[in-house]
């Protein structure tokens, strides 16, 4: 009796190990594939995205993945692999399929259709930003191409990540924090290769295109890496290292953006957390009474302190951008670099506060630069440059529409709260970068990569509070 009871759990065992095989082989294999699309010749990087929009289709965490991905192709540095001249519309088609399977698994067709109170809001401010785009923006189709892009990339990854079951969504959750693990593990070898230097020479890009997108990328991972940290009561070491490992290739960038956010979106969640979560500090970052966590910080004060001068000079590099900004201090970097925009911007704003400029717009709208289809004239990416986003959502939207889009902030960074230290610092830092480069709106590039983040920060605290509003 004992054999034979034994014979069939064995084999129990090993058909689930064969299922569990199967399933991860579909899930990763088919991503595997298209990134090697995408990396083997620019010819076949509208493969890759035609790809990816198909494989958006067969599930939520499969849409999720696509779009993550699709930032990845967007970003990936030119060294490695060019950009093809179909990625604009490419992004677009990844955005829609995406948003298609959010809306198919929603319960549109069987007339079950809930929308939750936040997705709602989602709705409604990308409908504003559409209905301000025609009444007011000077390149309406622009404008209103920005806004539903952003409003359905938003809405469609608040449906995924929010309709993913309890093990779904923890597989989702992981796989994105090593996706950004592997994009710091790929890009070490790139320390000595010329390409992980193309942008400017000086500043660390790793496999990214750009060092400010690299930096700010691994500011996103260390403050999730180092919220875990403090969140966890026994962290792990690799989290430490992961923490210290972010900062420093941050530093390496040269993205003086990308390192006040990590520090600040941190530090701030620390402060913070108890007050928006109404949770005690013990409670919310229980690794205060690690052993490990002490020692990290003791070791890291003493370090600064025995090589003080040595800090001071690297510093000084780093906000002087190895001496080729001409600044020495955070606030003459900033001035430097961001402060022609910022005076722009305060003059629009000063113009006409209760309208704006309109949504998408630069701050010199005759300047900007439309790539449009070649066949149909839609328009497909118009770049611009300003800096701190509140003025810029102010100077677009006018008084009207920053405050919906504050409401709107206030009530993600809320849920964030109640979702755990990890989402709070993460969307602290995320909002953080949006001080230096405004891509809080942005679906088509780097700001891709937060939007996702966004979702899975606001469906962490909607899990954590038991219910889906």
């Amino acid at each position: 009796m004992e054999m034979s009871s034994r014979h069939p759990s064995t084999s129990h065992l090993a058909v689930l190990g064969t299922g569990a095989l199967r399933v991860n082989l579909l899930t990763y294999l088919p991503l595997v594939l298209l990134l090697a699309l995408r990396l083997a010749a620019p010819s076949t990087a509208g493969l890759a995205y035609a790809g990816l929009a198909a494989y958006a289709l067969l599930g939520r965490r499969q849409a999720i993945y696509a779009l993550t991905l699709s930032w990845l192709f967007t970003m990936v540095n030119p060294g490695i692999a060019p950009e093809s001249a179909g990625a604009g519309a490419g992004r677009y088609l990844v955005m829609l399929a995406a948003a298609s399977s959010a809306l198919f698994r929603s319960g549109f067709l069987t007339r079950h259709l809930r929308v939750r109170p936040f997705t709602a809001a989602t709705v409604l401010l990308s409908g504003f930003f559409v209905l301000h785009s025609v009444l007011v923006s000077p390149l309406p189709d622009v404008s209103i191409l920005k806004a539903l892009s952003w409003g359905l990339t938003m809405t469609a990854l608040l449906s995924l990540w929010l309709g993913l079951s309890p093990s779904e969504f923890a597989a989702a959750t992981r796989d994105l924090f090593w996706g950004l693990v592997l994009v710091l593990v790929l890009s070490l070898p790139f320390l000595v290769l010329p390409q992980g230097f193309l942008r400017n020479g000086t500043g660390f890009q790793g496999i990214l295109n750009h060092p400010q997108a690299f930096g700010s990328t691994m500011a996103l991972l260390g403050a999730w890496a180092g919220a875990r940290m403090f969140g966890e009561r026994r962290p792990s070491w690799l989290l430490i290292a992961l923490t210290g490992g972010s900062l420093v290739l941050v530093f390496l960038s040269e993205a003086r953006t990308g390192g006040v956010a990590m520090v600040l979106g941190l530090g701030l969640s620390l402060v913070l957390s108890p007050v928006f979560a109404g949770r005690s500090l013990i409670r919310m970052a229980p690794g205060f009474g690690s052993g490990r966590v002490w020692l990290t910080l003791g070791a890291g004060a003493i370090a600064s302190l025995a090589m003080a001068a040595t800090f001071a000079d690297l510093i000084g590099r780093f906000l002087s951008k190895s001496n080729r900004s001409g600044t020495s201090g955070l606030f003459d970097a900033y001035e430097a670099s961001r402060g022609f925009l910022i005076d722009r911007m305060v003059a629009n704003i000063a113009d006409d506060p209760l309208r704006g400029i309109g949504f998408g717009i630069a701050s010199e709208p005759s300047l900007m630069v439309v790539e449009r289809d070649p066949v149909l004239g839609l328009p497909l990416g118009a770049a611009i440059e300003k800096g701190i986003a509140p003025l810029a959502v102010l100077e677009e939207l006018g008084v009207i529409g920053a405050l919906l889009v504050a409401a709107w902030i206030i009530w993600l960074l809320r849920r964030g709260a109640v979702g755990g230290l990890a989402p709070f610092a993460v969307c602290l830092t995320a909002l953080a970068l949006n001080m230096g480069e405004n891509t809080l709106f942005s679906p088509g590039g780097q700001g891709m990569l937060p939007l996702i983040l966004f979702g899975w920060i606001y469906a962490s605290g909607s899990r954590r509070a038991g219910s889906h509003v």
